[in-house]
């Protein structure tokens, strides 16, 4: 039995998201799922049609062996439970379903969905130290997408997966409602910076800028500092008016279809525009999503987007190497500093080099945490668990392990060149009641300490 709230169809009309998102807390939404009726042949199906050889191969040759264990910061910061350790929240789920051929009942599935979403970020960090390569962090991003078309599914990811179905973005912001924010925001800078200008639709530019849509909506000033150093850059660039959503909850959430739909609208903002290159903002699932794997999900042959892609650490490392951003040297940050690498593209893309030469040339007292790179540990909210309200309590034990790392490092502030990561890092500084750290994106530490050309105009107080 399928409830008016908790089902296996997709979020794909306003009316419905509004119904969703009026049961506070899915309140009614987790009582129907207790009722969901699981057709075993309706899972076989599911997993017979999606499930590849890979995944097959990783469950069936995993050893028990627990040498994942210490890579999740989950199984370190809960007392070294066993139920932890990666290799079993997958086969206790996902190798479980499989064994008993479908044949489980809604409370079965409504704890594969605890674990699948609160017991794991799909950062990877597992599949680093498995000795027999297996990456319990793809299957578990398998398995989410196996229980979303099953509807087993947080009633937040739910309500990210019909955003983006129903608005295009992952909050109710409409095209009408971005252009107007990025033609507010140039006029807020215009008097700071004469001359300075948001493009929107403009064709062949040397740069696409896509951001995150919780920029628009909550921190405008973030599309307001790209346009800052852009300008300051003398980059030729745009942003486009349909297509400029950069991150994917339907990822998060495990909605195959609609992370498909977002990425093909940014693939199409290219066709329409032209542009020679995209730049996508401080986001590490947003990268991931448009440039790791959407060419798949959109079935580029290439296995590549449609021109060249680069996350915002690549942008700013490049314009401070070629000259177009140059750093005060009496301005860069004098206390202790460290940085945090996102999962996504960092351990995902091997964009670490990047961070870490942006660090060289901004700051005097560099500090790396312990491990690092391709090595650190997720911030503790990634993979949608900030935003999921019945796991809060868990990400927050989970968050000790990334403050832990951070403080090691003596650091008077973090810079996190991502959302999810600086949202993590806020709200354990907040738990833990942490006062003397300060955390920041890039942009506006780029801004505070960026050399003015002297051709650029620039009223100053």
């Amino acid at each position: 039995m399928e409830g008016n709230l908790c089902n296996s169809r997709p979020i794909d009309t306003e009316e419905r998201l509004k119904e969703l998102m009026a049961d506070k807390g899915g309140a009614e939404y987790y009582k129907q799922m207790e009722s969901l009726d699981v057709d075993p042949q309706k899972v076989m199906d599911i997993l017979n049609s999606s499930m590849t050889s890979k995944i097959k191969t990783w469950l069936n040759n995993c050893a028990h062996c627990g040498m994942c264990a210490r890579a999740c910061h989950f199984w370190l910061t809960s007392d070294k439970d066993a139920t932890q350790i990666p290799s079993y929240k997958i086969q206790s789920t996902l190798g479980e379903l499989i064994r008993r051929k479908g044949k489980v009942d809604a409370k079965f599935m409504m704890d594969a969905m605890d674990t699948a979403w609160g017991k794991c970020t799909c950062c990877n960090r597992c599949g680093v130290y498995c000795p027999l390569g297996i990456d319990t962090g793809v299957m578990m991003s398998f398995f989410r997408g196996v229980l979303f078309k099953l509807g087993f599914i947080p009633w937040e990811m739910k309500i990210g997966s019909g955003m983006h179905r129903v608005y295009h973005a992952q909050m109710d912001v409409t095209e009408e409602d971005f252009v107007d924010t990025c033609d507010w925001m140039a006029e807020e800078s215009a008097e700071e910076w004469p001359g300075l200008t948001i493009p929107v639709d403009k064709e062949n530019a040397d740069i696409m800028y896509i951001l995150n849509a919780r920029e628009v909506k909550h921190y405008p000033n973030d599309i307001a500092e790209t346009a800052i150093l852009f300008h300051i850059a003398g980059e030729n660039w745009t942003v486009p008016s349909s297509g400029w959503e950069n991150t994917s909850l339907t990822m998060f959430a495990g909605d195959w279809e609609g992370c498909k739909m977002n990425t093909q609208r940014i693939y199409d903002a290219i066709k329409r525009l032209n542009p020679k290159s995209v730049v996508g903002t401080e986001c590490g699932h947003a990268h991931r999503a448009t440039v790791v794997e959407g060419p798949y999900w959109c079935g580029q042959e290439s296995g590549d987007p449609p021109v060249p892609f680069y996350h915002y650490v690549e942008w700013v490392a490049h314009a401070l190497r070629e000259g177009k951003l140059k750093i005060d040297p009496a301005k860069k940050l004098k206390g202790p500093v460290t940085l945090q690498d996102s999962c996504n593209y960092v351990r995902n893309h091997g964009l670490g080099k990047y961070t870490r030469e942006i660090m060289s040339y901004i700051c005097e007292d560099f500090r790396e945490m312990t491990p690092k790179g391709d090595h650190n540990y997720c911030c503790g909210g990634g993979g949608g668990l900030n935003g999921i309200g019945r796991y809060r309590q868990w990400r927050n034990v989970g968050l000790k392990n990334k403050l832990d790392q951070i403080q090691n490092t003596g650091a008077e502030l973090v810079v996190a060149p991502c959302h999810n990561c600086w949202d993590a890092i806020r709200d354990m500084f907040e738990v833990y009641e942490i006062k003397t750290i300060k955390w920041s994106f890039l942009k506006p530490l780029l801004i505070s300490m960026v050399e003015v050309p002297d051709h650029i105009e620039h009223v100053t107080e």
